[in-house]
């Protein structure tokens, strides 16, 4: 299987002593990781000291001595997909090439999620496609509707089924190739559903997993890499959320998760526009010219609210 090398960082003198291994964070639980290795060995370590902020997807070098195993230093990452609020912040993965958000016909998704799931995955540079699923139902009709105007911004949005496994492999396999990618949705919308049918592998540990945790038979209670069978493609699953907060991004960051706003702010008359109520905005222009959606907008101003609310410490 072709696997891209990962950007490393020199590391310490005292870390090549300790003969280090390169490898991949598969699956996270409390303070210890699991590692897969380069030659496909998979190792439980703890990070070394006080070390934290590690997450699926972070390459990293471990030392072993005897049965223990440590994570000695993280390597540089490509990205880190991740949501915030003034409380705590939750990591989805790191080193991720594109993010599937997962949608369905039923139960009805949320506008206001997904749109803020895009803004991250905007600011994160990562690919974002919206796999719309249950679209042999009827309100398939109303969800296409619900997601014209992310259409119409050029957002991929693919549907599928995933109760006809062929059908779902023939549409997603392509898109999965040699990439590394995140699903992501709201609960309920079927992506353990999509995962089991790419990963047949993946019932059986998410079934142990939650008989162990007492928790639903499709639950998924952790984020965990896996290897599509004869595949090149990584497929990395995340718990269901129901709440998605952008309280780590700046008034900056948000502006450019929304990329209608990129040509009108230009025409902005004040450098420093928030693109509410000042004489000459571009973006409240193209607003009014029908060019931005007004639930794009209003998104928009509950993010820079947000932001303008927190508590300052």
């Amino acid at each position: 299987m072709k696997r891209t090398k990962p950007h490393q960082k020199t590391v310490s003198t005292q870390s090549r002593a300790l003969s280090t291994q390169t490898g991949q964070i598969i699956s996270a639980h409390g303070r210890h990781y699991f590692v897969e290795l380069e030659n496909g060995e998979v190792i439980k370590c703890f990070p070394r000291g006080k070390r934290g902020g590690l997450c699926v997807g972070d390459w990293v070098e471990i030392s072993t001595q005897g049965e223990r195993a440590a994570i000695e230093q993280r390597h540089e990452r490509k990205n880190l997909l991740y949501r915030s609020d003034e409380m705590r912040t939750k990591q989805f993965a790191a080193n991720i090439d594109q993010l599937f958000i997962v949608l369905a016909a039923e139960p009805m998704f949320s506008e206001d999620l997904t749109g803020r799931a895009l803004v991250a995955a905007r600011c994160a540079d990562i690919e974002p496609i919206i796999i719309l699923n249950k679209a042999d139902l009827p309100s398939v009709a109303l969800a296409r509707q619900r997601l014209q105007p992310l259409a119409a911004l050029g957002v991929p949005i693919k549907e599928i089924s995933a109760l006809d496994p062929d059908a779902l492999h023939e549409q997603l396999l392509p898109l999965l190739r040699d990439k590394t990618t995140l699903l992501l949705g709201q609960s309920g919308m079927g992506k353990s559903t999509i995962l089991n049918a790419l990963v047949p592998e993946a019932n059986a540990h998410t079934q142990a997993h939650s008989a162990a945790l007492g928790t639903g038979r499709h639950t998924t209670t952790s984020t965990k890499l896996y290897h599509i069978p004869n595949h090149s493609g990584k497929i990395i699953d995340s718990p269901g959320f129901q709440a998605f907060g952008l309280a780590h991004l700046e008034a900056a960051d948000i502006i450019r998760g929304f990329v209608e706003f990129h040509e009108p702010l230009q025409n902005c008359k004040f450098y420093n526009c928030s693109h509410r109520h000042e004489p000459g905005c571009g973006v409240v222009a193209a607003l009014d010219q029908g060019l931005i959606h007004p639930d794009r907008y209003q998104l928009y101003l509950r993010l820079l609210a947000e932001l303008e609310n927190q508590s300052k410490y």
